[in-house]
């Protein structure tokens, strides 16, 4: 995903007014959250889209890419209706640190036109085919390193997709798709492709077929598509002409707009390394079933690896941070004596060795730790879990929609997923009046929401529980086990004398 390129004006004064027409704000989501500028940008060989613009996240402060799609009547989208937005609600449900973040949706529809649009995140640094080419250009060669992470971060997306119920197949893969961050995190967009080629087709303004006639393109897609059902087989051919692309850089054309099976032949025999190769020619298979899945790929011989304890340490850190206090990396590493061993390796016919801790620099183990938790090292060798997508509320109340600034109201957003895990910390303030609460939530998919307010001594657990149900924070089903959850800490809380903090924990 690029930004576009306005052509230049002479004169600081013109590059001053271009800046302002460009951040200039066009349009407003209901909420008012999203503000369309009218810089659009580059999504890459996404059908379906007409146009997609560069948008600013008020609450956030950043910027996301504001997608439009048109639907050239409004009988038709309003049968489509109900469909769009079950698919739009189970994208939204699509959470994974390798794929682009779908924000949010909305329906608009008045006198002159019908559309969707919908906010994504948006991925500055471009996609992978134009890395490819920046690389190339340079007449530098792929860092083996480089290819096997970027692999392993694909497949994990992929594997990922496959195991959602029902399974979401990407089905336009390509290295125009595949997005790259300036610290090496891919990630892969155009989740929503098969949305609007297996289902709106004849609905939406423009050809969305035509990605598949672009002639630059064509050879990432697999024999078999469009002829049968879409199944995860046509990710994993596209995966592995990707794959190939990244090792080589560029597959060659021969001169031609199109490229050839003799060319990505020849340029998969042209790897040295033959794991590679055979890696590769296990994804590009003409048979369907004698293609591996994503999961299994993971194992290949050429990714695997043993993960070590510092990757499965830091797995286990990000998964759990909610329990510990900020900063406490840098607190914990302040307090250790340089000089002090944290380990040793003891050897009968030699002298040992001894690892201390001025050994680890806590600048690069803060590094390792965001680049883990943003999904740069995934854990490769362990089952993926099964996301469960369940349509969620989507209608306003009367009050609600009295309030938004157009007749389209965005979907209200209810919690779908089960609370695990609770940890609460109640505090008395000095005057002895009223209390802080903190309360960590661990949830079924093993991220975690941390939240804090004021409590009185008048305040009911099950009001402040339907609080938290209200604003999503926590499912309906899991409001009366919250509530006497905080019955029982709260009540603790104010029959104790002693003005320490009460903590109290449970899973389920």
């Amino acid at each position: 995903m690029t930004m576009s390129v306005p052509e230049s004006i002479s004169g600081s004064g013109g590059k001053e007014e271009e800046s302002e027409d460009e951040s200039e704000i066009l349009e407003e989501s209901p909420c008012g959250r999203w503000q369309k500028r009218r810089e659009q940008v580059s999504q890459g060989n996404v059908p379906g889209i007409e146009s997609a613009y560069l948008a600013m996240d008020t609450e956030e402060g950043v910027e996301v890419v504001w997608n439009e799609v048109q639907f050239s009547d409004k009988k038709v989208f309003k049968s489509f209706e109900e469909r769009i937005k079950e698919m739009f609600e189970n994208l939204m449900q699509v959470e994974h640190p390798n794929i682009v973040k779908f924000h949010k949706y909305w329906l608009d529809m008045r006198e002159s036109r019908a559309r969707v649009i919908f906010i994504t995140e948006y991925m500055s640094s471009g996609s992978l085919k134009q890395f490819l080419k920046k690389t190339k250009k340079n007449h530098k060669t792929m860092n083996v390193k480089a290819w096997k992470r970027w692999c392993t971060q694909i497949l994990s997306a992929l594997s990922y997709l496959h195991s959602c119920d029902p399974p979401i197949i990407h089905g336009n893969l390509t290295c125009d798709t595949i997005f790259i961050q300036h610290n090496g995190l891919i990630k892969i967009g155009s989740v929503w492709h098969r949305l609007f080629v297996n289902v709106f087709a004849e609905a939406i303004h423009g050809n969305v077929h035509q990605h598949r006639d672009e002639m630059r393109n064509q050879h990432f897609f697999a024999p078999e598509y469009g002829a049968a059902e879409d199944d995860y087989a046509i990710d994993i051919f596209s995966f592995g002409i990707s794959a190939l692309e990244m090792a080589v850089l560029e597959i060659q054309a021969n001169g031609d707009t199109s490229v050839s099976k003799e060319a990505v032949d020849h340029a998969g025999q042209s790897l040295e390394d033959p794991l590679m190769r055979e890696f590769i020619q296990s994804c590009v298979h003409t048979e369907a079933k004698t293609r591996p899945t994503a999961h299994d790929l993971l194992f290949h011989r050429v990714l695997f690896e043993v993960h070590s304890l510092k990757l499965l340490a830091a797995h286990c850190f990000i998964n759990n941070q909610y329990l510990l206090p900020e900063n406490c990396v840098e607190e914990k590493t302040k307090s250790f004596d340089p000089n002090g061993i944290m380990a040793e390796i003891n050897h009968r016919d030699r002298p040992g060795v001894h690892l201390k801790y001025s050994h680890v620099s806590p600048l690069e183990l803060d590094k390792f730790l965001e680049d883990v938790k943003n999904g740069i090292y995934p854990l490769m060798n362990f089952a993926s879990q099964r996301p469960h997508p369940i349509p969620r509320a989507l209608s306003l109340s009367q009050e609600q929609m009295e309030t938004v600034k157009t007749p389209s109201p965005e979907p209200q957003e209810t919690e779908t997923r089960k609370v695990v895990q609770i940890h609460c910390n109640l505090e008395v303030n000095e005057e002895g009046t009223r209390s802080h609460l903190s309360l960590f939530l661990k949830m079924d998919d093993r991220l975690h929401r941390q939240l804090s307010c004021d409590v009185l001594p008048s305040d009911h657990p099950k009001d402040l529980a339907s609080e938290l149900v209200h604003h999503a924070f926590i499912s309906e089903e899991d409001c009366e086990k919250l509530a006497c959850f905080l019955e029982d800490a709260l009540c603790k809380h104010w029959s104790g004398t002693s003005t320490s903090p009460t903590a109290m924990a449970v899973m389920y």
